[in-house]
């Protein structure tokens, strides 16, 4: 069993940074697609960033590249999100989820990021 407990939202100005962090309990991250995914208010749940563990490959989703930047610590278990630059229309809360195999079957309770502008 994998349990996902992200931290780090919080309220920032446009412009500013957080950096989301996503630490495991239960089972080390190797050979998991690790992602993050953000759902705003009246949307849908959409993919952000991830990143595969074991190769380092990472994705990003065309509103967020080169601003975000996803990175694992393979020490304490940890997947990061930098957010840089960030704008009002990232405004959302953020979750945590790990994909083994073909699905994103585990995710954490999220954190809320809120910019104002």
């Amino acid at each position: 069993q994998v349990q996902l407990v992200e931290s780090g939202g919080g309220l920032v100005q446009a412009g500013g940074s957080l950096r989301l962090s996503c630490a495991s309990s239960g089972r080390t991250f190797s050979g998991y697609v690790m992602g993050w995914f953000r759902q705003a208010p009246g949307k849908e749940r959409e993919f952000v960033s991830s990143i595969n563990w074991t190769f380092g490959q990472t994705s990003y989703a065309t509103a967020v590249k080169g601003r975000f930047t996803i990175a694992r610590e393979n020490a304490d278990n940890t997947v990061y999100l930098q957010m840089n630059d960030l704008k009002s229309g990232d405004t959302a809360v953020y979750y945590c989820a790990a994909n083994y195999g073909s699905n994103w079957a585990y995710w954490g309770q999220g954190t809320q990021v809120t910019v104002s502008s």
